[in-house]
């Protein structure tokens, strides 16, 4: 791609050109229609695992690509979620609470990631360091923004206050509604796809940050499609929350506590590249062309 992916311009330091605000409304909505498509459009219901900024692309005209569907799966009609997985493949900080306890890729999950996508294109900032230590440090710190009633500030600075406030609002707290800790919380995309059309008001978000609960019981969604009824996740173990303070980003400290009981145990597996089909198909989902809510797609044997 021409311009290389989404992580070099909002993480690429002092040097690296700075997108303006209609180009990182744009690609955001772009990514959105994407995952509508895989999700709800494509005949196969599709679940991406590992959507991040190094995985969208963007081409001369800074229009998104969503790419790397190597972790993607297709599910069959009945089906709501990818279990035939051991720990879960995608980067840690993208990976939404109750993967840690399910190893089930879903559309929440999905949305959970592209959330952290959503927060981190309009601050500018990663959503923690590399270690697990880190987990949480960008999502902790919007929502405390929020919770103060200046969720603005999150903004990305590098735009010199060149942004639509309403517009940055809408996104922020699109981001923290899309990365809720509880799947059952997180909007579905087409709400989603709604709200970046300002066809509607922005989510109304909770001022603080709900803590995450497990186990859940089992619910059936009643805006589903016709044809697939989805159940929330169940188990018989207990989880104790521990809340702590977070920190600003880049800062040191009580974010070492932080989840460390759900990330210790997390073993990152690869599982084979390309989607399962009834029948032993084989599908390689090589791009999807964001925009314009295409996806194409060639086809292999088992």
């Amino acid at each position: 791609m021409p311009n290389g992916s989404l992580d070099k311009h909002i993480f690429g330091g002092k040097d690296a050109p700075v997108l303006n605000w209609e180009q990182r409304y744009n690609l955001i909505s772009g990514v959105a229609s994407a995952l509508n498509y895989l999700h709800h459009e494509y005949d196969q219901m599709v679940v991406h695992r590992d959507i991040k900024p190094s995985n969208i692309m963007l081409d001369s005209a800074f229009n998104a690509q969503l790419g790397d569907f190597g972790l993607a799966r297709a599910l069959e009609s009945d089906k709501s979620s990818y279990t035939d997985m051991v720990g879960v493949p995608e980067t840690l900080s993208y990976i939404a609470p109750e993967c840690f306890h399910t190893g089930r890729a879903t559309r929440e999950s999905d949305v959970f990631a592209f959330g952290v996508v959503i927060l981190e294109t309009v601050c500018g900032r990663r959503v923690s360091c590399s270690s697990p230590a880190g987990f949480g440090q960008l999502l902790e710190w919007v929502w405390r923004l929020h919770g103060a009633g200046r969720i603005v500030d999150a903004v990305d600075p590098r735009l010199t206050g060149e942004f639509d406030e309403k517009d940055a609002e809408r996104l922020l707290l699109l981001g923290l509604a899309c990365s809720h800790p509880n799947a059952g919380d997180r909007p579905r995309t087409n709400a989603i796809m709604q709200n970046l059309a300002r066809s509607v008001p922005p989510f109304a978000v909770p001022l603080a940050r709900p803590a995450f609960t497990w186990p859940v019981e089992p619910t059936v969604n009643a805006d589903e499609d016709a044809d697939m009824t989805e159940t929330s996740y169940t188990t018989a173990a207990t989880t104790t929350v521990v809340e702590v303070n977070p920190e600003v980003p880049g800062e040191h400290g009580a974010q070492e506590r932080a989840r460390e009981a759900c990330v210790h145990d997390a073993r990152l597996e690869h599982h084979g590249r390309g989607l399962r089909r009834p029948g032993g198909t084989r599908q390689w989902l090589t791009w999807a062309r964001v925009g314009s809510i295409k996806a194409r797609l060639s086809g292999e044997t088992w």
